[in-house]
C-alpha cells in the first residue's frame, strides 16, 4: 500500500481521500480551512497536515482537488519543492490544459511525476467511489499512479501527454452542456403539449434519446429540485475554461457558449449552488405557465 497525500477536502475530496484509506492506504489531507481536514481525519483515522508541505514530504503519490487555476498555481508553488523524487503528483482539479503542462515541466524538472486527472461523476460518483477519471501524462507514471486511484475510480484512462487529461474534460463538459439543455427543453415541450412526463420519459429513454442525464435527473428537474449534483457556479467555471480553451485552438462551439449564458442566467436568479440540471428553470421559473 502507498503512503499518500490528498490535499483539497471539498465535497470532491473529502471523500476521495476516505476511499484511499479505506483501500488501506496510508494517508494524510492538508485543507486550507484547517477544521475541515481535522473533521476527515477523525472520521477516517488518517493524519491531518498544518500544511501542504508537511502533508507531502513523505507521500509516494499527492493527490490535488483545489477549485482553480490559481488555487493549483499557489498550492503547487509550495508542494513540488517539497516532494521527495520520484513521487508522483496527481491533479484531479478541473483546470486548464496549459497549467497542466506547465506543472507537467516543472515537476520533471524536480525529479516528480505529474498527471493532470481531472474527473467525472460528481459527488455522488466521489462518495461511492466510481468516478471516471480522464488522464494526461507518460505511460509509466500512468501505470504507478492508476492502482491507487482505482481506489475511488470506476475507470481511469490515459488520453496523451500532459494537458490531454484537461482537454478530455473539457469535451465531457461541453457534451454535458448541451444534453442538459435539450433535456430541459424536451421536458418543457411535453408538459406546454399536456403530455405526462413520466410516459413520455419511460418511452424515449428505451430509444437514441437516452442519456444519463435523462434517467437520474428528469424527475427532480419537473419538481423544481436541483441540490443532487455539479454547482452552476463550477459548471461555469469549466465551460469558461473550456471557451478559452477553443478560442486558441480554433474550435466553434456555440451550443456550450450559449448554454453558458443561460447558465449565467440562473446565477442571477440565485442558483449559483444549485445543480446543472436547473437548466429548466429558466424555462419554468416558480408561477410561469
Amino acid at each position: 500500500m502507498a503512503r499518500c497525500a490528498f490535499l483539497g477536502l471539498g465535497v470532491m475530496g473529502f471523500p476521495m481521500a476516505g476511499h484511499l484509506v479505506k483501500a488501506g492506504h496510508e494517508v494524510t489531507v492538508w485543507n486550507r480551512t484547517a477544521s475541515k481536514a481535522a473533521n476527515w481525519a477523525t472520521q477516517h483515522a488518517g493524519t491531518a497536515a498544518a500544511t501542504p508541505q508537511a502533508a507531502v514530504e513523505a507521500a509516494e503519490f499527492v493527490f490535488f482537488c483545489l477549485g482553480d487555476d490559481p488555487d493549483v498555481r499557489i498550492v503547487a508553488d509550495r508542494v513540488i519543492p517539497a516532494m521527495q523524487r520520484g513521487a508522483i503528483l496527481v491533479d484531479h482539479t478541473t483546470a486548464s490544459a496549459e497549467l497542466a503542462r506547465e506543472l507537467d515541466v516543472e515537476a520533471r524538472a524536480a525529479g516528480i511525476g505529474f498527471i493532470d486527472g481531472p474527473v467525472s461523476g460528481g459527488q455522488a460518483g466521489a462518495e461511492n467511489g466510481q468516478l471516471t477519471i480522464m488522464c494526461g501524462g507518460s505511460e509509466a507514471d500512468f501505470a504507478r499512479a492508476q492502482p491507487v486511484m482505482d481506489a475511488y475510480a470506476k475507470a481511469a484512462s490515459l488520453i496523451g501527454s500532459a494537458g490531454s487529461g484537461q482537454l478530455a474534460k473539457m469535451v465531457n463538459q461541453i457534451c454535458i452542456a448541451g444534453i442538459v439543455q435539450g433535456l430541459s427543453e424536451g421536458l418543457h415541450f411535453a408538459q406546454c403539449a399536456g403530455l405526462d412526463p413520466a410516459k413520455v420519459i419511460g418511452a424515449i429513454s428505451k430509444g437514441a434519446a437516452q442519456s444519463w442525464q435523462m434517467e437520474n435527473r428528469w424527475q427532480t428537474m419537473v419538481a423544481g429540485k436541483f441540490d443532487y449534483g455539479f454547482a452552476v457556479d463550477w459548471m461555469r467555471k469549466d465551460l469558461r475554461i473550456t471557451l478559452g480553451e477553443a478560442g486558441r485552438n480554433g474550435a466553434e462551439l456555440p451550443v456550450a457558449a450559449l448554454v453558458d449564458q443561460f447558465y449565467a442566467e440562473i446565477q442571477d436568479a440565485g442558483g449559483s449552488r444549485w445543480d446543472t440540471s436547473s437548466l429548466i428553470f429558466r424555462l419554468q421559473p416558480p408561477g410561469k405557465g
